[in-house]
C-alpha cells in the first residue's frame, strides 16, 4: 500500500513482506514511509505487539513507528484482524501562500495489511489569518449521522482544534453537494477503512484558504429538481461549541428556491447573547433569525447561513447545549398556489407590495389581475399568486392609522407598537412598518421603552443592530432617527406624526417579537417636543436638535428633560452649534433647575456661547427658535455623568479631620492614662486600720517580716504645724517622740499613744481601742467644712483665730 503527499510525485506510504506465520503469532517487516507516523495498537490485553532486533524481543501494548529503516514486528494473538488496528499519520502544513501536499491514497493491495482496520489521518495546519482549504470538487461529499455506515465502507472525519478542544465537524460519505470546507488554524481529516476493504484511490487538493471569521465554512452545490439534503451541527448529537460561530456557503440553481428546516432542535439555556441563525446573499441584506422562528426560503444565487451560539449555562446538570440537524430543500419557482392575506383582525393596518424589477419574470396577481403594485386595505381580505419570483423581486411595508378627533374618543392607555404577523406565501419580509397618529390640537402623543429605551441616530453612533425608528411630522419633516438600547425613556410630541420601523437587514424585523414601543395619547404640553432621558455614568450623551443635521423648525422649541443621580454633576458641552440671523424674536439655549425656577444658563444668538456647563442636580435643557431670516438654528449637545468634586473634596476633608481627631484622641488617652499609672504608684493613702501602702501596690507580710509593725510614731510627722503652733501657746509640753514598743502589735490596729494626754489617751504607740473612740469635740461653723477647708490646711493666723484652747491636737480618726 502506498500513499502520496508531493503533487505528483508518488511516495512509498509503507512496505510490508510477511515473514513467518504460525498459529497465534504473525511475523511482519515493516517499513515506514518517511514522514509518517505509524502505530500500531490493540483493543484487547491478552494480545502483545513486539518487536525483535537480533536476539531481543521486546513487546507492549502498542507499537509506534517513525523511522524509515525496516522493523521485524511480531503480532501475538489469535484473533489478530479483529484486535490490531493499524493507524498511518502524515503532517501537512501551509504557508500564507502555499501548502507542503495534497492528500492523494492509492493501494498496494498488500494482503497481510489488508486484514486489518485501517486509518488514515492528515494533521493540517494553517498560519493565521489564513484558513486552510480542503477540495471535495471532484467527487464531493455528503454528511451522515455518527451512527450511519457509507455504502463503500469509506467513512471520513473531519475535526477542527481550538486551544483547549477538539471539535468534531462531522462525518461523511462520498458523492455529495460538499464541494470544500475551510477551516482555521489546526484541524484533521481522516479516512477509516475496514478489515479486508481495499482502498479506493482518490485526491483531495489542500491549499490556502480564506481569511475567515468563523470555526469553519462548509460550501455546498445543491443540483437542479427537486432535492433534499441533511447537515449536521458541529459536534453533533452532543452541543456546538460555546459561544462559537459556523458557517455554510450554499449556491442555489438559477430558478430554484430553497427552503431551510430545523430538525431535533436542543436549545441552551443562555448567560448572555441568543442561539440565531444569520442568512447573507449577494446584493441582498442581511437576515438574522431565531432558530425556533420559520427560517426564510432563499432564491436562486448563492447565500451563507451562519449560526451563532449564545454564552450558555452549563452550571447546571442536564442542562442541554445547541444541536439540530439542517434539511435543505430546493424546488423550482413555478408555483402558482394562491396566497390569501387577510387583515382583519388587526384594526387600521394596510400592505403595500411592490414588484421592485420590472424586467425579472416574477408575475404578482391579485384575483387573476396581474400588477406591479398591491395594496391590502385595512379590514380586508384578498387573495394573491406569485409565478416565478424570488424573495429579491418583491418589497412588501406594512402601515397602521391610528386616528381620533376629540380628546376623549382618542384610545385610552398604551397602544402597543408591534411588528404585524404577515403569511409566509408573501415570500419577501417586512421591510418596513408605519404608524401614523392623527389627533385633536389640544393632545399630545407620548412614547416610551419599558426595557431598553432609545438614543439618536448620529454621525459615528449609527445603529448596531440595522433596525431604525424614524419619527416624522405629518407633512414629512424629519424629528429624529433613533436607535434601540439608549438613554432616552419617554418622548412626547405635540403634533400629528408618525413612526417608521425599518431595518438595513431584510428579515430583521422578524425577531422583534415584543413591542418596541408604548404610545399613548394625553393632554398637550407647552413644548413642541419634550424629550425625557436618563445618562449612564462616565458613558457621553449625544443629542441633537430635532431635524439634525438640519435646523429646527421656525418659531419651534424642544427640552430634554435630564435626570441626574445624586452625588453625580452632568458636564453639558455644545461641540456644534449654528445660529442664524433672526428676524422676529430670538433663539435660546436654557438650562434650568428641574422643579425651579433657577437658570444655570442661558444664551441667546447674540450671546457667546461658554464651552462647559456643569449641573449638580436633574434639570430641564430648553431650546426655542425664532423666525429666521437666513441660516438654521442646529445644537449638537454631548452630556456626560461624573462624581460630584465638591462632595468628594468635602468628604476627604471630612474623613481627614476625623483621622486626625481619632489619632489625637488616642494619644490624649495614652498620656493621661500613663500619667495615671505613675501617680498610683507615687501617693501615699493613709488607712485607719493602720498600714500605709501605695495604690495598686498591696504586700503580703510574712512571719519573720517585722516591717510592718511599728515601736513609735512621730506625730510631728504628721501634725507639725499643729504641734509647733501648740507649743508656741503652752498647750504642749516637752514629751519623748519616740518609744520602744514591748510586744507584738498587729499591723492592722488603729494607732493610739502610750501616754496619756489631758484626756487620758496614750500617745505613739500601737493600742486596740477597748472601747468606743472619743467623741469629736464641738466645732465652730467653719469645722463643718470639706477637708480641704477645716484647720490640718488653713494658715497658722487662721488655726489661732478658730481653735482657742485646746487640750489635743485633732488626729486621725
Amino acid at each position: 500500500m502506498s500513499l502520496t503527499t508531493n503533487r505528483g510525485f508518488p511516495q512509498i506510504f509503507l512496505l510490508t513482506f510477511v515473514v513467518f506465520s504460525v498459529s497465534g503469532v504473525e511475523k511482519l517487516t515493516i517499513t515506514p514511509d518517511r514522514g509518517t507516523t505509524l502505530t500500531i495498537s490493540r483493543t484487547s490485553s491478552e494480545c502483545k505487539v513486539c518487536t525483535v532486533t537480533g536476539r531481543k524481543r521486546q513487546c507492549e501494548a502498542s507499537l509506534v513507528l517513525r523511522d524509515s529503516a525496516p522493523v521485524s514486528v511480531e503480532l501475538e494473538c489469535s484473533k489478530r484482524q479483529e484486535v490490531f488496528d493499524v493507524e498511518i499519520v502524515r503532517n501537512i502544513e501551509c504557508t500564507v501562500k502555499s501548502c507542503n501536499g495534497n492528500i492523494i491514497l492509492t493501494d498496494s493491495s498488500s494482503p497481510p495489511l489488508l486484514n486489518f482496520n485501517r486509518k488514515f489521518t492528515w494533521n493540517l495546519k494553517a498560519t493565521a489569518p489564513k484558513s486552510l482549504k480542503i477540495d471535495f470538487t471532484n467527487t464531493g461529499l455528503r454528511q451522515i449521522n455518527p451512527s450511519q455506515e457509507c455504502p463503500d465502507k469509506h467513512a471520513y472525519t473531519l475535526k477542527a482544534f481550538r486551544t483547549t478542544e477538539s471539535i468534531d465537524m462531522g462525518k461523511y460519505c462520498r458523492t455529495g453537494a460538499i464541494t470544500d470546507v475551510q477551516i482555521l488554524r489546526q484541524s484533521s481529516f481522516s479516512l477509516e477503512i475496514p478489515a479486508g476493504q481495499k482502498l479506493q484511490s482518490g485526491q483531495f487538493s489542500v491549499s490556502v484558504g480564506d481569511e475567515i471569521k468563523t470555526l469553519a465554512r462548509i460550501s455546498l452545490t445543491l443540483p437542479q429538481g427537486g432535492s433534499g439534503l441533511e447537515l449536521l451541527t458541529p459536534n453533533y448529537p452532543d452541543s456546538f461549541p460555546d459561544d462559537d460561530v459556523m458557517d455554510w456557503h450554499i449556491k442555489v440553481p438559477a430558478k430554484h428556491q430553497t427552503s431551510v428546516q430545523f430538525l431535533n432542535l436542543t436549545q441552551p439555556r443562555c448567560l448572555y447573547k441568543e442561539t440565531a441563525m444569520e442568512y447573507h446573499g449577494v446584493g441582498r441584506a442581511a437576515v438574522v433569525v431565531m432558530l425556533n422562528q420559520n427560517q426564510p426560503v432563499q432564491s436562486q444565487g448563492t447565500f451563507s447561513m451562519m449560526l451563532r451560539n449564545c454564552k450558555m449555562d452549563r452550571s447546571r446538570a442536564g442542562s442541554p447545549g445547541l444541536s439540530f440537524a439542517i434539511k435543505l430543500s430546493a424546488t423550482k419557482t413555478t408555483s402558482t398556489d394562491p396566497c390569501r392575506v387577510d387583515l382583519r383582525k388587526t384594526p387600521g393596518l394596510s400592505l403595500q407590495i411592490e414588484k421592485l424589477k420590472s424586467a425579472s419574470g416574477c408575475e404578482m396577481k391579485q384575483i387573476s389581475a396581474i400588477k406591479d403594485n398591491i395594496t391590502v386595505l385595512p379590514n380586508s381580505e384578498t387573495q394573491l399568486s406569485f409565478q416565478d419570483c424570488l424573495p429579491e423581486d418583491i418589497q412588501v411595508t406594512a402601515m397602521r392609522v391610528i386616528e381620533c378627533y376629540k380628546l376623549k374618543d382618542c384610545p385610552k392607555g398604551n397602544i402597543q407598537l408591534s411588528v404585524p404577523q404577515l403569511p409566509s406565501c408573501l415570500l419577501a419580509s417586512l421591510t418596513r412598518v408605519t404608524w401614523t397618529f392623527t389627533f385633536p390640537q389640544d393632545g399630545t402623543v407620548e412614547f416610551s421603552s419599558l426595557t431598553a429605551g432609545l438614543r439618536q441616530s448620529l454621525p459615528g453612533q449609527s445603529c448596531n443592530d440595522s433596525i431604525v425608528v424614524k419619527l416624522a411630522e405629518d407633512d414629512g419633516t424629519t424629528i429624529g432617527n433613533f436607535c434601540r438600547q439608549g438613554a432616552i425613556q419617554k418622548v412626547q410630541i405635540h403634533t400629528n406624526m408618525s413612526v417608521s420601523l425599518s431595518c438595513m437587514k431584510s428579515g430583521a424585523l422578524k425577531m422583534l417579537t415584543k413591542p418596541l414601543l408604548y404610545a399613548c395619547i394625553k393632554n398637550e404640553i407647552s413644548e413642541r417636543y419634550i424629550f425625557t432621558v436618563s445618562p449612564r455614568k462616565d458613558t457621553p450623551l449625544l443629542l441633537a436638535t430635532p431635524g439634525w443635521p438640519l435646523g429646527m423648525k421656525s418659531q419651534s422649541t424642544a427640552s430634554w428633560i435630564v435626570n441626574v443621580p445624586p452625588k453625580m454633576d452632568a458636564h453639558i458641552m455644545f461641540p456644534h452649534l449654528t445660529q442664524p440671523k433672526c428676524s422676529k424674536r430670538h433663539t435660546n439655549i436654557k438650562v434650568q433647575a428641574l422643579g425651579s425656577r433657577e437658570e444655570f444658563y442661558s444664551r441667546r444668538e447674540d450671546e457667546e456661547a461658554d464651552n462647559e456647563i456643569t449641573v449638580s442636580e436633574s434639570f430641564y435643557l430648553n431650546m426655542s427658535n425664532c423666525m429666521p431670516e437666513r441660516g438654521d438654528f442646529s445644537v449638537f449637545t454631548k452630556i456626560t455623568l461624573k462624581k460630584n468634586q465638591l462632595l468628594t473634596i468635602i468628604v476627604s476633608v471630612v474623613a481627614a479631620v476625623l483621622a486626625i481627631f481619632i489619632i489625637v484622641l488616642v494619644a490624649v488617652c495614652v498620656v493621661i492614662r500613663k500619667k495615671k499609672k505613675k501617680l498610683a504608684h507615687q501617693v501615699s493613702i493613709y488607712n485607719p486600720n493602720g498600714t500605709s501602702f501605695l495604690p495598686g501596690y498591696n504586700p503580703r507580710p510574712s512571719d519573720d517580716d517585722d516591717s510592718h509593725v511599728y515601736a513609735s510614731i512621730e506625730d510631728s510627722l504628721v501634725y507639725t504645724h499643729l504641734l509647733r503652733k501648740g507649743a508656741e501657746m503652752g498647750i504642749y509640753g516637752e514629751h519623748d517622740a519616740y518609744r520602744s514598743y514591748p510586744g507584738h502589735t498587729d499591723s492592722q490596729k488603729p494607732l493610739v499613744s502610750k501616754d496619756s494626754g489631758p484626756d487620758g489617751v496614750e500617745v505613739s504607740t500601737y493600742q486596740q481601742f477597748q472601747q468606743q473612740p472619743p467623741s469629736l469635740p464641738n466645732r465652730p461653723p467653719s469645722h463643718l467644712k470639706p477637708m480641704v477647708d477645716n484647720e490640718i490646711y488653713q494658715s497658722e493666723e487662721e488655726q489661732g483665730a478658730g481653735l482657742g484652747l485646746r487640750l489635743d491636737p485633732e488626729g486621725g480618726n
